[in-house]
């Protein structure tokens, strides 16, 4: 199916997205504002879906890399973008067919709006995740043997470098070390593939599934329960099942710092009637697992996701705030992201928890 993105639609994509970015991704606000702009300037991109795509077409992702605390003090202008996929290109000597977003989340799936609208380009009704993680290798593509690199990275500022790597682990570090060099907001090109490729790894319809869930938050504030509503666009039955409310409280602690490239910390919430009752979840500039009462209930790669408690508005985690009245939703990940290869990407070893991964479902 192929639609445009058009104005009027931003706002439900981009808070969507915001949700599915498990509290990464980047911010929102700026996403959409600079996407709302592009579209302005130079037309409504065409979104594809992966298999309308021609096995030999040139695929290239884009997105914003470093860390959020930073990221919302430096705005886009647009320029850096275009440069990140000029560069690419450059070293590779081919021009993009089409755009697909690294991942869903905040502000990466509206940087690459603004790309294909810039570049009169397709953009791909599809991601490398489902959801945002903080790692370049960490997604769909990685795990199917598709490598990120030759990647370039540039800054606002128009300096850029070409990172090859031996593989998508240590392009991750590599990458950061210059994210952290050049004042840790950067943009990447890189994934460049074929469209065969794209169909072999790509999680479909992402897009879309953003879309339908902006809407879901944004119809629900009209009843009495905007996370009813989002949690039954969540369970009809597409990517994302399994979704329940964990938690209903407030933020009484926050522990958040920038190191090694990342937002990192950990949000401590009790019940609104019960005190004693408490939720913690861990984030590394995305939410990687929730305890309650010091139990565990859910983890990588399923989602978890932090929203006003009247509103629904997803809050990133360098959002997170004391005295916010929250809910905890989470849903079970794509069945992309749950698979042994998958796993040993980004499940919940990857990020140093000692706990084997357990389904939502089977909590």
């Amino acid at each position: 199916m192929t639609f445009q993105i058009r104005t009027e639609i931003l706002a439900d994509l981009a808070r969507g997205a915001a949700f599915l970015g498990t509290g990464g991704g980047g911010d929102p606000y700026i996403g959409h504002l600079i996407a709302r702009e592009a579209i302005a300037q130079y037309g409504a991109p065409d979104v594809i879906d992966v298999e309308d795509l021609a096995d030999d077409a040139v695929v290239m992702s884009i997105a914003g890399f470093g860390a959020p605390t930073v990221q919302i003090e430096k705005l886009i202008g647009g320029g850096e973008v275009e440069l990140a996929l000029a560069t690419l290109e450059h070293h590779l000597g081919v021009k993009a067919s089409a755009i697909m977003p690294a991942e869903i989340g905040g502000s990466n799936s509206m940087i690459p709006i603004l790309l294909a609208a810039m570049r009169g380009l397709p953009l791909i009704n599809a991601d490398g995740m489902g959801r945002a993680f903080p790692e370049l290798q960490m997604n769909t593509f990685s795990a199917n043997g598709i490598r990120a690199t030759p990647l370039s990275v540039v800054d606002e500022h128009g300096n850029f470098a070409i990172v090859s790597a031996d593989s998508d682990k240590k392009a991750e570090a590599m990458t950061r070390a210059l994210a952290i060099s050049m004042g840790l907001r950067v943009f990447v090109g890189c994934f460049p593939m074929s469209g065969r490729q794209a169909k072999q790894s790509a999680v479909r319809s992402t897009l879309t599934a953003a879309y339908e869930i902006g809407v879901a938050i944004r119809e629900g504030r009209a009843g009495k329960d905007v996370s009813q509503s989002l949690v039954e666009c969540l369970n009809k039955g597409g990517l994302y099942k399994n979704a329940r409310v964990l938690f209903d409280g407030k933020i009484v602690d926050l522990v958040r710092e920038t190191t090694r490239g990342f937002s990192v910390g950990t949000c401590h919430l009790t019940d609104l009637s019960r005190s004693e009752l408490d939720c913690t979840v861990i984030f590394q500039n995305e939410n990687l697992a929730a305890r309650i009462g010091g139990r565990l209930v859910a983890m990588v790669p399923d989602l978890i996701c932090i929203i006003d408690r009247e509103t629904g508005e997803p809050i990133p985690t360098q959002s997170l705030k004391y005295g916010q009245r929250v809910k905890v939703v989470a849903m079970s990940a794509p069945d992309q992201l749950r698979t042994p290869q998958a796993l040993r990407l980004f499940g919940p070893a990857a990020f140093g928890i000692d706990e084997e991964y357990v389904p939502i479902e089977n909590f």
